[in-house]
């Protein structure tokens, strides 16, 4: 009988055990909670289970909030530490959220001094899909890269006057379309309702320059001054007008490109005017509080010096000139040495990969921030999605430094980006020259020639993204003096190479910047019919000229093929020495070849293909990609005006 009490006794103090280890702070208490939303501000706003990292560090802001004692309970969540800032309204929780962790609410409670308490509901929630499924941007692929204010207005109800959450108004909130530096109006919903126009030119990608919020007193249309990191500007829209965008991207077979900035901020973010650390920002004690001063005669600016991230010879003052002044003086620069900084940046990628279901990242300013922490994020970023891409913009003019940047370079100083693919400038500007300059020995379309000649240098040339033009410098039409044909030939030349291709919106019907070469506002211009009442519409050949007309099935038949072109895509490259002012460029994979011809000569020319011989094309019949008409590879080829050929085995 004694025996029997003392299992029972036993029994009871152990289902005691248990049901107090259920709502211990460490524990298990996993009952539906109230929502309760006393805390200002605690990013990221929600987080996933599942993640190959387990540790979570959430950013919390509340008057006073590190006099508080925080505590947690559920199941699979643990609280390892709370870190006071240097500012008395942050506390920094690390999180430890283990592989049995459930997706679901649960309650941080903050208990003050005075027995009160605060309390915030969090999330957890399921991921959507496997991190293997997040297929990134490739070879395959060619990117539409827009402006989102100046492409279209589809909502207009979005223009002005608008509000952020906390209810204060933006500093910007008048549309002009009269000033390129002003707001145009342009927003989320606009671009989701054109993305047949862009899958229809035979583009498998679009990358918007960024959509967060920009509260900046002037110029916050393009999007690189982010004030809120986890906020689309409502100016252009909503999370959900995001999403969905995302969403009929991926109903189309096409992919979503978030255009990120980890090196700066803009100068009216919510926490410049009450910084967490004395060291949140790069050259934080050059500057008075008072934010209207800041951004004026106190900034010290980056010197631009990005080759001091290779040199072997630089200084120690230049390389900090770099990677710490100020970007421009209303672009604060983040500390990514401060370890709390760097983690939110960090995490903040994740979450909007997770949040609008991304398939790249598109890295502003790639040598300006601290390149160790610029290694760990992208690092930490592909151990989460193996399969994911970012491209970082170096731009360089040199190969050398370029290929730096690329995951599996052969660095002397043994730096390894963890980058997959990083943006060919060098190869941009050779195409240009080749077709602005007169042919000589030196000069002409030897600078293609020997411009692909550096890609020995490159662990994955294939993985390196190259682009006619982007936001930031003159049209391509206009850098080639306003020349059809040679703007064709340069199309042609960068979607045939062994790369991502990117293209800027408008490039397709010839848009240009004549009137004032390289002016930003003016490159950015609205893309005509994407406003209501606009005399010319791109969308349906309203008003177009001929030329632009022409333009546009150009570029439709180019990436239409390229789309589905595996020679393209993988395919082994062969080019010959340009002679007699042409240059041939094969892609060959399997049964396919593909033959790029450029021809600069005004007047009929005769090529002697026997030279060529070792491709094994004579004898057989080729399509021209762009006419439709076939012919049959012979021993000579007469080529009979000034322009681009590609041709076909695939009939």
């Amino acid at each position: 009988m004694n025996t029997i009490r003392t299992i029972t006794a036993f029994l009871l103090v152990f289902l005691m055990s248990c049901k107090e280890q259920s709502s211990n702070t460490n524990g298990t208490s996993d009952e539906p909670v109230a929502e309760v939303n006393d805390i200002e501000k605690i990013e990221p706003p929600y987080w996933w289970v599942g993640f190959e990292n387990k540790d979570l560090q959430l950013l919390v802001r509340h008057e006073n909030i590190g006099a508080t004692t925080p505590e947690i309970s559920h199941s699979g969540i643990k609280l390892v530490e709370a870190h006071k800032a240097d500012s008395p309204n942050y506390l920094f929780l690390d999180l430890q959220i283990s592989e049995n962790a459930k997706a679901g609410k649960f309650n941080i409670i903050f208990k003050k001094e005075d027995g009160s308490e605060l309390t915030q509901t969090y999330e957890l929630k399921e991921r959507l899909k496997s991190p293997e499924d997040y297929v990134g941007f490739n070879s395959s692929d060619a990117i539409y890269l827009i402006t989102p204010d100046r492409f279209v207005n589809g909502n207009t109800e979005n223009d002005s006057p608008l509000e952020i959450e906390s209810g204060s108004q933006l500093q910007e909130r008048t549309i002009n379309r009269d000033d390129d530096y002003a707001r145009h109006g342009g927003d989320i919903v606009g671009v989701t309702n054109h993305i047949d126009y862009i899958h229809d030119l035979g583009f498998t990608a679009l990358w918007p320059q960024p959509l967060l919020t920009n509260d900046m007193k002037q110029g916050s249309y393009h999007g690189y001054a982010v004030t809120d990191l986890y906020q689309i500007d409502p100016r252009f829209g909503t999370l959900q007008e995001y999403k969905a965008l995302s969403a009929k991207l991926k109903e189309k077979g096409m992919k979503l490109i978030m255009d990120q900035v980890a090196n700066h901020c803009g100068l009216y973010h919510w926490w410049m005017k009450d910084l967490p650390f004395k060291d949140w920002l790069n050259l934080q004690e050059n500057y008075e509080d008072n934010i209207e001063n800041w951004g004026n005669e106190y900034t010290i600016n980056s010197n631009h010096r990005r080759t001091t991230n290779q040199d072997i010879y630089a200084s120690e003052a230049d390389r900090k000139g770099n990677n710490e002044g100020w970007f421009v003086a209303t672009m604060p620069d983040l500390n990514q040495r401060n370890p709390f900084m760097a983690k939110y940046i960090i995490q903040n990628s994740i979450w909007w990969i997770e949040t609008a279901q991304l398939d790249g990242i598109r890295q502003d300013t790639y040598p300006y921030p601290d390149k160790q922490f610029m290694s760990d994020w992208a690092g930490a970023i592909m151990t989460e999605y193996p399969n994911f891409s970012i491209v970082g913009e170096e731009w360089s003019y040199n190969p050398l430094l370029i290929g730096y940047w690329q995951e599996g370079a052969n660095n002397k100083d043994g730096y390894d980006s963890n980058l997959r693919s990083t943006m060919d400038f060098a190869m941009q500007r050779k195409v240009v020259e080749a077709l602005n300059e007169p042919e000589s020995w030196d000069k002409g379309l030897v600078k293609i020639y020997e411009g692909l000649a550096n890609d020995f240098h490159y662990p994955s040339p294939k993985d390196i993204m190259v682009f006619p033009d982007n936001h930031d410098m003159s049209r391509i039409f206009t850098q080639l003096n306003g020349d059809i044909e040679n703007t064709k030939m340069a199309m042609a030349t960068y979607a045939m190479m062994p790369r991502i291709f990117q293209m800027y919106y408008g490039t397709e019907i010839l848009m240009n910047d004549f009137e004032k070469p390289g002016d930003h506002g003016l490159i950015r211009t609205d893309f005509p019919g994407g406003w209501q009442g606009d005399a010319v519409n791109a969308f349906t050949g309203e008003g177009l000229t001929d030329e632009q007309k022409d333009m546009q099935s150009f570029i439709s038949k180019l990436f239409n093929y390229r789309k589905n072109s595996k020679a393209i895509h993988e395919g082994k490259t062969v080019h010959f020495a340009p002679f007699v002012g042409t240059y041939f460029m094969y892609r060959t994979l399997g049964d396919e070849t593909v033959v790029l011809i450029l021809n600069k000569n005004e007047e009929i020319i005769t090529i002697d293909l026997n030279y060529q011989k070792e491709m094994g094309l004579k004898g057989k019949t080729l399509k021209n990609i762009i006419t439709g008409e076939t012919i049959k590879w012979g021993e000579v080829m007469d080529l009979d005006s000034k322009g681009v050929t590609i041709l076909t085995t695939k009939l």
